[in-house]
């Protein structure tokens, strides 16, 4: 089977299959996992924060990291394409009664600042109390620069907002910048990272952010139903996901180019290369070309894709080099 559609479709390794199965568990929801209690205080420290929550999905992470900023009649300001904005199935307006309010994005991905201030309530009750803007990072594979980083600190510091960081494939960002992760999350009160994209996780994502923070989420996910007993089990994948599996991201990204490279060479598929800066590659297509009939005739030879134009390929772990060239000779022959 050859995966495009998304890296939340990567296995667990033999590793890290062979530590679940020899994980020390104990109950999470009174806190004597010593598997998830290592992991939360072993991530905080690696990350920069004072503390660390155990989670059962990204949606779950970064709703808890909303929940934890803003009360009820509270706004957050994010992205129109922002995923705790478009993907969450509502959840902070729904769940938290937190009122998003998306700014459009720019091509790179960020936000302008000049709209983003615009968009900053006054202090009048006729308003809802904004509190927070939250960033993602990588956002559809493209990096938010650091030095956009810098100015968002900046300009939540001169608004009295707090700053979080959907950081769903953050470690893509940090291997295609090349730099340590906390050199991204630095600038951050709270963030969270997807363990079960191309880190291969089987289950699980992390928050972090302050000690008083990440107490009142793990209260909060509780309430959600996300308090789980033996999570060691997850949690010994999880930890090898941030350690052994971060070298495979820069695998990924060439391939994503190598991808991009060969789409090219097929009839009415075109990607700009350049846009191209971690593992997912978006390609256009001639208006003559049924996508939905290749999609189907993919299925066909165990070739998984999402029909779209743009269509959307993801590279991750399970796709390899030689994958790539059997997916391209396929759709050589079929347009």
């Amino acid at each position: 089977m050859i995966d495009f559609r998304s890296d939340t479709v990567t296995r667990p390794t033999q590793a890290m299959r062979e530590a679940m199965a020899n994980a020390p568990v104990g109950d999470d929801v009174y806190g004597d996992d010593p598997t998830i209690n290592e992991l939360e205080t072993w991530a905080a420290e690696r990350h920069g924060f004072e503390a660390a929550l155990f989670t059962s999905s990204g949606t779950q992470a970064n709703l808890l990291g909303l929940m934890a900023h803003c009360e009820r009649g509270d706004e957050y300001l994010c992205g129109q394409q922002a995923h705790n904005y478009k993907y969450e199935a509502g959840g902070a307006a729904v769940l938290g009664s937190i009122q998003p309010q998306p700014i459009e994005n720019n091509p790179d991905g960020s936000l302008c600042f000049q709209k983003l201030e615009a968009a900053i309530k006054p202090d009048d009750f006729h308003f809802a109390r904004t509190k927070l803007l939250s960033l993602e990072n990588t956002i559809n594979g493209k990096i938010l620069p650091l030095s956009y980083l810098a100015q968002a600190r900046e300009f939540v510091n001169k608004h009295n907002l707090q700053l979080h960081l959907d950081g769903a494939r953050v470690y893509n960002a940090a291997v295609a910048l090349d730099v340590d992760i906390k050199e991204i999350a630095q600038h951050f009160d709270s963030m969270t990272i997807c363990l079960s994209k191309g880190l291969a996780a089987p289950v699980g994502s992390l928050l972090l952010g302050p000690k008083e923070y990440i107490q009142k989420a793990r209260r909060i996910r509780k309430m959600l139903g996300g308090g789980m007993r033996q999570a060691g089990i997850l949690g010994a994948a999880a930890k090898l996901a941030l350690t052994e599996q971060v070298p495979q991201l820069a695998i990924d990204h060439s391939n994503a180019k190598y991808l991009a490279e060969q789409l090219n060479t097929v009839t009415g598929f075109s990607v700009n290369i350049e846009h191209i800066q971690t593992n997912i590659v978006f390609a256009r297509l001639d208006s003559q070309i049924d996508i939905h009939d290749i999609v189907q005739k993919a299925n066909q030879q165990d070739i998984l894709l999402s029909a779209g134009n743009p269509i959307r390929f993801v590279t991750h772990k399970d796709v390899s080099k030689e994958d790539i060239d059997t997916f391209i000779a396929f759709l050589k022959n079929e347009v």
